[in-house]
């Protein structure tokens, strides 16, 4: 039992990882404006991270290369792989910085709730204690202190919502059953979309540990089982408030509604979200680097390692940068966007592809055909979910919207469609090596 808690514990980084102050922006609005019935959006993802970050867990014990080392041995065979492989690199190391920097702001707004220190002193501490735990700490040591933080987030966000006294048959109502109610659609792309992100899949692939299929599987769905009822609880609490949603108005009507202590939860469970993702992003950055350049008999790229210091600390600098600016970095954050919707479609489609390879995984391990339907259908949500933010992105550069968001929605459904056909033909294909 002790073994079991300990291995979940450890796949809690997923957890921290994918509930950062975005998540609990993106939940709690959700929240405030269409109650219950987007709860169903928040389960469809939890299970799809699931499936993805099972599978990629799965690469490396199967095949003993992680999702990185598996990308560069494919596309090392030629000048255009080469070349996509860098460029792959390249926007998971932008984006994790984009993202670190929305990170450390999170985590400061939660403290500044609960404390009166200056947002200058918030962020050093921040970028302080993330730096010592990630000098300090291997990955394991890391992961087991995020499951820790992911705990107490967990406590907070849950009692909260729990005391709110929600009615339970609205609750399962909502889970159970999809709804898309007027203007819910962009929503409901991002309660996806910040559950399922790519430098997720590299960082579940590259963290180290002893344990074999089954126990992986069991310790990883439970701990994003965790991270999905977290969420879940965020979006009930968020239907506490009235009106626009910020941090603030949050905070006040948890106080109103609950007594002060609701407020006191709330903002250590912001901090906790925005310190538990601001060690996870350098982090899954490093891993990343690793796996396409490095090796484990490079002493450099060890957890210890000159280059993995030198990648992490590069991404924690331009989040603590931009947090002691105090300035929103919005052309980093629609970069990110952009970078996302590149990457996450294209990485879930390449994970899809390399579980179906017979001469990487053998053939206890590639994906069954119920597997690869269920992975199948995630894969086509994300590839949505990625044309959607680049065509989002790029709207939004421009101060007018030259394109309605639905429009963008059903165009990359359109899009979609005709990248599955050659994709399952690319699975035969694999399967018979």
């Amino acid at each position: 039992m002790r073994k079991r808690l300990l291995n979940i514990l450890f796949w809690s980084v997923l957890s921290a990882a994918f509930i950062g102050p975005g998540t609990i922006t993106t939940a709690a609005s959700a929240g405030t404006g269409f109650g219950f019935t987007l709860l169903w959006a928040l389960l469809f993802s939890t299970i799809a991270c699931i499936i993805l970050q099972e599978a990629s867990a799965r690469l490396t014990l199967s095949s003993g290369k992680n999702l990185g080392e598996a990308m560069k041995l494919r596309f090392q065979e030629s000048l255009a792989g080469k070349i996509t492989g860098y460029l792959v690199l390249i926007s998971i190391l932008l984006g994790c910085a984009a993202y670190e920097a929305g990170n450390i702001l999170g985590g400061v707004a939660g403290a500044a709730l609960i404390s009166n220190v200056p947002a200058f002193i918030l962020t050093l501490i921040i970028g302080l204690v993330a730096f010592l735990l990630l000098w300090f700490g291997s990955t394991k040591v890391i992961a087991q202190i995020l499951g820790i933080i992911v705990a107490i987030m967990g406590f907070c966000f849950f009692t909260t919502a729990i005391l709110m006294k929600p009615p339970i048959d609205s609750i399962l109502n909502s889970a159970l059953i999809p709804r898309f109610p007027t203007g819910s659609e962009i929503l409901i792309i991002g309660l996806i979309g910040t559950t399922v992100v790519p430098y997720n899949l590299f960082l579940g692939s590259g963290i180290k540990h002893t344990q074999n299929i089954k126990e992986m599987r069991f310790s990883l769905t439970a701990a994003i089982i965790l991270g999905g009822i977290i969420s879940m609880a965020v979006l009930i609490v968020g239907t506490s408030i009235s009106g626009e949603f910020t941090y603030d108005a949050l905070a006040g009507s948890l106080g109103d509604t609950l007594g002060s202590w609701a407020s006191l939860f709330f903002g250590i469970g912001l901090f906790a979200a925005g310190l538990s993702s601001a060690l996870t992003a350098p982090l899954a950055a490093a891993l990343t680097a690793k796996g396409f350049m490095g090796s484990e008999s490079d002493e450099n790229w060890k957890d210890a390692g000159t280059y993995m210091k030198l990648v992490w600390g590069s991404v924690l600098m331009i989040g603590v940068f931009f947090g002691v600016l105090q300035v929103q970095p919005i052309p980093a954050i629609i970069l990110a966007q952009a970078l996302n919707g590149i990457i996450l479609p294209f990485v879930t489609i390449f994970l899809l592809l390399v579980m179906n390879d017979a001469s990487l995984l053998n053939r206890s391990s590639i994906n069954s055909h119920a597997y690869n339907l269920l992975m199948g259908i995630i894969v086509f949500t994300t590839l949505v979910i990625g044309l959607t933010n680049v065509a989002k992105a790029l709207n939004n550069i421009s101060d007018a919207a030259l394109v309605n968001e639905e429009y963008i929605l059903y165009a990359a459904t359109v899009i979609a469609l005709f990248v599955a056909w050659p994709v399952i033909h690319k699975i035969k294909e694999y399967r018979k090596r």
